[in-house]
């Protein structure tokens, strides 16, 4: 079979929910790829920063065949000789007291959500069915029904209603705004991303987390972290609410929490917030799996070991002074931190983001548009100098063939 074939099977027999570059990939080895005819790619989606250890670690391929033979799921009706192991480990690594561990990241952020309302109600004492969440205009937290509920984007939420209400949304980066809405008695939460990564990596102000943090304290709302894409050293801190120092209420993990080798993500926060949900009231029948454990326990200890995020810092800032000094008129502004960055696109008559990964595609280098103009660009955190001065070559030369 060849490249059109793979395609053509999938578009046949599997929904069209989402719009792939035409590339069909076959095997990868830490920030490389390679499609079924052989040629290779510079990764640089990291699959949404799910594999910013880099693709098939060996310690984490380790973890996952030696626990793969042992024992894969009880479910959580049983005790397994993992999952305390991992639970300690975040507990210790966040500061917190508790962790509940989940899936996917819209998995982990409803769990967030039922803690927000939970905690709203038996410990803030909000009237029952009242309690308000605020959120951020250009949210992305995932696509559940509740969640496309507070989002601004029409392709999120179209055609999705009747949508689950208590959500109020206010402009991202805008502390008035907040303050104004965390006054209502009946606020019980405010969920953010640190760095509005799907919509574009939007960066904001300085200081924007700890005055947001200092204004939950202050009204008795929980700060509520969403660091599925920005958590994990991805930043160039292991979250990016360490930037500012701030200590989420409650924190959203996901993604790069089992280095891209299964579903894992998890919620953290400490006993007034956890202890909110009894036995029976919430749960996951893979969460918390002891393959999971044993991959999250390697996958952080990757991350620790070999420094990722001092490494983020430091090829992130060659990635964006590089692109910055490149004199392209297809270049309306290069923004990030660390290794999240993004390049918006000034439109050409015709041709949009899209057109240019086609064009980057050909020249090595795997990346995807965001919305129509923004191209976000986030290899796995083990790129070195050497490798990102040859991909950013790569990607000049495509800028250039594209005008």
């Amino acid at each position: 079979m060849e490249t059109r074939d793979y395609i053509e099977k999938e578009n046949r027999y599997g929904a069209h929910n989402y719009h792939p570059l035409p590339v069909v990939l076959e095997r990868g080895e830490g920030i490389f790829v390679w499609d079924v005819e052989g040629k290779r790619y510079f990764d640089f989606l990291a699959a949404y920063s799910a594999v910013n250890q880099g693709h098939c670690h060996p310690k984490l391929v380790k973890a996952l065949i030696g626990q793969a033979g042992k024992l894969a799921l009880t479910s959580r009706a049983f005790y397994n000789n993992t999952l305390g192991e991992w639970e300690e480990l975040m507990a210790r690594q966040f500061g917190y007291d508790k962790m509940l561990p989940m899936n996917s990241g819209a998995e982990a952020d409803e769990t967030a959500l039922k803690l927000i309302r939970k905690w709203g109600y038996k410990v803030k004492g909000i009237p029952k069915n009242e309690a308000r969440i605020v959120v951020c205009d250009g949210n992305f937290h995932g696509r559940t029904i509740t969640i496309v509920s507070m989002s601004s984007d029409p392709d999120s939420y179209s055609d999705y209603g009747p949508f689950t209400p208590g959500f109020v949304n206010i402009p991202y980066n805008d502390i008035e705004a907040l303050e104004r809405e965390l006054q209502h008695p009946n606020t019980a939460g405010f969920l953010v991303e640190p760095i509005q990564a799907e919509a574009g990596v939007y960066v904001p102000k300085d200081g924007y987390l700890r005055k947001a943090a200092a204004l939950c304290k202050k009204y008795n709302v929980l700060f509520v972290a969403d660091e599925v894409q920005t958590g994990l050293c991805r930043t160039g801190k292991m979250l990016a609410c360490d930037h500012e120092e701030v200590r989420p209420d409650i924190l959203v993990l996901g993604k790069a929490i089992s280095g891209g080798m299964l579903p894992v993500s998890c919620v953290l926060a400490d006993d007034e917030i956890m202890l909110t949900i009894k036995p029976g009231e919430h749960g996951s029948t893979y969460g918390g799996n002891p393959i999971a454990a044993k991959v999250a326990v390697a996958a952080l200890e990757v991350l620790i070991d070999e420094k990722l995020a001092e490494n983020a810092t430091r090829i992130g800032k060659i990635f964006r002074d590089e692109m910055k000094a490149f004199n392209s008129p297809l270049i309306a502004e290069v923004r990030g931190k660390g290794l999240l960055n993004a390049i918006q696109i000034n439109p050409l008559e015709g041709k949009k983001a899209w057109d240019l990964c086609l064009l980057m595609k050909e020249h090595g280098i795997l990346a995807k548009p965001t919305h129509e103009h923004t191209i976000r660009f986030t290899p796995p955190l083990i790129i070195n100098e050497s490798q990102m001065i040859e991909a950013i070559g790569l990607i000049q030369q495509s800028m250039k063939e594209f005008i």
